[in-house]
């Protein structure tokens, strides 16, 4: 992926998916995630130094959530709300101002991997005069795609931090796919 040279606009947004605990190290570790985090971090400085908003999503889910298998659900246990494993990652910079915390998939028998289903992030977004979206985080295959699918139907132009996305690929090329399909929709991959 090119690397290109783009200036941060008062029209962008960083959107960083579900940096949590059990998608790193935790019940649904997606491999080498905490490789991307310190790309992320220098995402999170350049955003905050053009002082700009940061979306931050996570799952925060209940006990009793509809995705967990023991609940008829395809996924084992995870991101219960507060919980160490709904926790944000330590190491993940959380700047002071400009910081949004969007949870998603907080209610029993609602699912959503992307950070617009249920939440209050497409308003937070419009409020702001928001236009370009820049998706980062986990997983490439399921919550960062249908973050990003999600940000191209409601008329974002997004952009897809390539270098700080990891997926689970349950089948081998799963999130090679998932961006091939989001770049066919008019998403642009970029590394700034």
């Amino acid at each position: 992926m090119a690397r290109l040279e783009m200036a941060i606009t008062e029209r962008d947004a960083l959107i960083v998916v579900d940096m949590q605990n059990d998608f790193i190290t935790g019940t649904l570790a997606v491999k080498d995630a905490e490789k991307i985090i310190p790309v992320i971090n220098r995402y999170v400085s350049l955003f905050e130094e053009a002082q700009r908003p940061i979306f931050f999503t996570r799952d925060w889910h209940p006990q009793n959530h509809i995705s967990f298998k023991e609940n008829g659900g395809v996924w084992p246990t995870h991101c219960v709300q507060k919980t160490e494993g709904a926790s944000f990652h330590p190491e993940l910079k959380m700047p002071k101002d400009n910081l949004f915390i969007i949870s998603k998939g907080t209610s029993p028998d609602f699912d959503a991997y992307s950070g617009f289903q249920g939440t209050m992030l497409d308003a937070l977004l419009k409020e702001r005069g928001i236009k370009r979206i820049f998706v980062c985080g986990i997983a490439t295959d399921y919550c960062v795609f249908h973050t990003a699918l999600g940000g191209i139907h409601l008329g974002y132009q997004v952009f897809v931090l390539t270098d700080a996305v990891k997926g689970v690929d349950l089948n081998l090329g799963d999130s090679q796919k998932a961006l091939q399909k989001l770049y066919q929709m008019g998403a642009v991959g970029i590394e700034l």
